[in-house]
C-alpha cells in the first residue's frame, strides 16, 4: 500500500469522557497523528492524508475554531525541524484562502522547507470533497480522468488504497470523494486519540486480506 487516508474522528468525545475541554481532545489527537506517521513510515507507506478540518467545521464555536488553528500553527512550528530531518513532505489540501494570512504564510513556509521529503503528510484543512471537485471543474480544460485528477488538490498523489475512520461513524463525510472511488474502508469504534499501534496493525491486516479487483473479475 502506498497511500493511507484517515478521518480522524472522536477528539471531542475523548475529551468529554475525561471531563476535559474539547481542545484537550484535539491536542491528544495531534499526538496520535505524530504516532501514526511513524507507524506509516515503518510500514513503508509513502503517503498519509488526514482529515483535520472540513469546510463545515467553520460552523463550530469561535473558541474551538480559534484553538484548532492555534494548535495547527503550534504543530507546524514545533515539528518543523523533525519533519525536515526525517524526510517528511508536509502539504495542505483544501481552501487555504479561508485561513488567516499568517497561517497561510506558515503553511507555505513549511511546504517549501519540506518539499524534498520522501514521505508525504497531506493535511485536509478547510476541505470538502464536493468543493474540491467544483474547484477542479472550474480549472478543467478538457481531456479524461487523468487530466481532471491533475486539477484536484491531490494532483500527483496516488489515490488512497485504504481509508480509515475512527470513533464508530460509518460515512465519508465529504472526504476525498473523487479519490475514494476504489478505496477500501476500515471503520473502528476506537476514538482517534486512543488509536494505537495495535489498531493500526489490525487495519492493515484487514486490508491485506481483501481482493481489490477495481471493477474487474478475479483471474482463475
Amino acid at each position: 500500500m502506498r497511500h493511507l487516508a484517515i478521518i480522524m474522528d472522536g477528539n471531542g468525545r475523548w475529551a468529554k469522557a475525561r471531563r476535559k475541554p474539547r481542545l484537550a481532545g484535539h491536542r491528544a489527537g495531534a499526538d496520535a497523528l505524530d504516532r501514526v506517521m511513524r507507524y506509516c513510515k515503518d510500514a513503508g507507506i509513502e503517503y498519509l492524508t488526514v482529515y483535520a478540518f472540513s469546510t463545515e467545521n467553520w460552523k463550530r464555536s469561535k473558541t474551538e475554531v480559534s484553538g484548532l488553528m492555534k494548535l495547527l500553527s503550534s504543530f507546524m512550528k514545533s515539528k518543523r525541524d523533525e519533519l525536515v530531518g526525517q524526510g517528511v513532505r508536509f502539504m495542505v489540501i483544501g481552501r487555504r484562502d479561508d485561513l488567516s494570512t499568517k497561517l497561510q504564510k506558515e503553511i507555505a513556509s513549511l511546504e517549501e522547507a519540506t518539499k524534498n521529503g520522501r514521505f508525504t503528510l497531506a493535511v485536509a484543512l478547510s476541505y470538502g470533497g464536493r468543493d474540491e471537485i467544483v474547484r477542479a471543474a472550474a480549472k478543467f480544460k478538457g481531456g479524461g480522468e487523468k487530466e481532471f485528477s491533475d486539477c484536484l488538490d491531490t494532483a500527483g498523489i496516488p489515490d488512497p488504497e485504504l481509508i480509515i475512520r475512527t470513533s464508530g461513524e460509518l460515512r465519508l463525510s465529504n472526504f476525498l470523494l473523487w479519490q475514494a472511488a476504489y478505496s477500501e474502508f476500515y471503520f473502528t469504534d476506537v476514538l482517534w486519540p486512543d488509536f494505537s499501534k495495535e489498531d493500526f496493525d489490525m487495519a492493515l491486516a484487514s486490508f491485506s486480506k481483501r481482493e481489490r479487483r477495481m471493477g474487474g473479475r478475479a483471474k482463475r
